[in-house]
């Protein structure tokens, strides 16, 4: 097979996921592996081998739940391994969202190529990370948002651990591992860490049964590099897939009311606790400017996928409505109580919230 991929030839997508099955049962040296891993990446890979490496990790490799919810679940998360690194933009997000009635199932991951990954600045937050998938199950439930720990052997027991924790270049596992979502949602904004990626992901969840989904790479005006979000540093790039079909936009800021940021005002900070002080201060209204716009944006984008907005303008204003009359913060607080095995997760956020200067 690797022989195959190195003369560009393509997999189906059954070949694919019996090589990804011997890969996460390890039953192939580590070299052998990691060559196969880098001759796919080189290829590229095709939607079709993504699809398999997908099915691979959701079958054997992902503990599932199904959460009793009304309306469809929605995930909002990117691949990592972006050349931006900027604060938790999806996190806070997807909390917006959720204050919204949006049924949020997050699927995250801690840092591997930056400082402060989505599971590390939850965590910090009070919720518990690295809970059983039955509790996330309850939190989304309860709280309409939760999160599956990518990276924990209790949601995916077999390989996918071991090998994302060892390789520091982007793979199809980053893709295929992120959309194994032990909730199975149907609608995504899935932010991708290259341009050249929007459309074969925005394929892929066609292929393995997303029936509405926003892949985007933002990118920096004038600049290289780009990010696994929506940008307000430049244009993003999107694939928009709706019942089967695709179609490919440009959204720059204004066009959503959003003025260009500056990417020193992005990026993520070196402390934890000021990074958790700063989303906690954002989320309760009390920090506007760059960041604000970027979870405004980002926000807009998960909002229009769940149908609670028209388009991401209107999903833009109705972010910061859900923000100024203090409903994002109140539920992030009222995550940090249902995704917790006691009343620790409260009273942990409730600490934070005050240092921040929130009461």
């Amino acid at each position: 097979m690797i022989d195959r991929l190195i003369r560009q030839e393509n997999l189906t997508r059954d070949e694919a996921r019996k090589m990804f099955d011997a890969v996460l049962r390890d039953e192939q040296p580590e070299l052998q592996q990691g060559a196969f891993l880098a001759a796919l990446t080189a290829k590229p890979p095709t939607p079709q081998e993504m699809a398999g490496a997908w099915e691979a990790i959701y079958e054997l490799d992902t503990v599932r739940v199904s959460p009793e919810v009304c309306g469809p679940l929605v995930e909002n998360c990117g691949t990592g391994m972006d050349s931006i690194k900027t604060f938790n933009i999806s996190t806070a997000s997807s909390i917006v969202a959720a204050s919204a009635g949006v049924c949020m199932a997050k699927h995250g991951a801690r840092a591997i190529t930056s400082r402060c990954g989505t599971v590390d600045m939850l965590e910090r937050l009070g919720i518990d990370v690295e809970c059983q998938p039955a509790l996330v199950k309850r939190s989304i439930e309860e709280a309409g948002i939760g999160i599956f720990n990518g990276m924990s052997e209790k949601v995916h027991p077999a390989g996918l651990f071991r090998i994302l924790s060892r390789i520091r270049f982007g793979t199809v596992l980053n893709i295929a591992g992120s959309l194994a979502n032990p909730a199975a949602p149907s609608r995504a904004v899935r932010g991708v860490y290259s341009e050249e990626m929007v459309v074969p992901i925005a394929q892929t969840m066609r292929e393995i049964g997303y029936e509405r989904a926003l892949v985007v790479h933002g990118k920096l005006k004038g600049g290289p590099g780009g990010m696994d979000e929506l940008s307000t540093l430049g244009p993003t790039v999107t694939a928009e897939l709706d019942q089967g079909q695709i179609r490919q936009h440009v959204i720059w800021p204004k066009d959503v009311g959003l003025s260009q940021a500056r990417m020193q005002d992005l990026l993520l900070g070196a402390d934890l606790d000021e990074e958790v002080f700063r989303m906690i201060r954002v989320l309760a209204g009390d920090e506007m400017g760059a960041r604000r716009d970027a979870v405004l944006l980002n926000a807009s984008a998960v909002l229009y996928v769940a149908e609670k907005a028209e388009d991401l303008k209107e999903g833009v204003r109705m972010a910061a409505e859900l923000i100024d009359t203090g409903r994002a913060v109140e539920k992030l607080w009222q995550w940090t109580g249902s995704q917790s095995s006691g009343p620790s997760g409260s009273r942990r956020f409730e600490e934070l919230a005050e240092s921040a200067g929130i009461t």
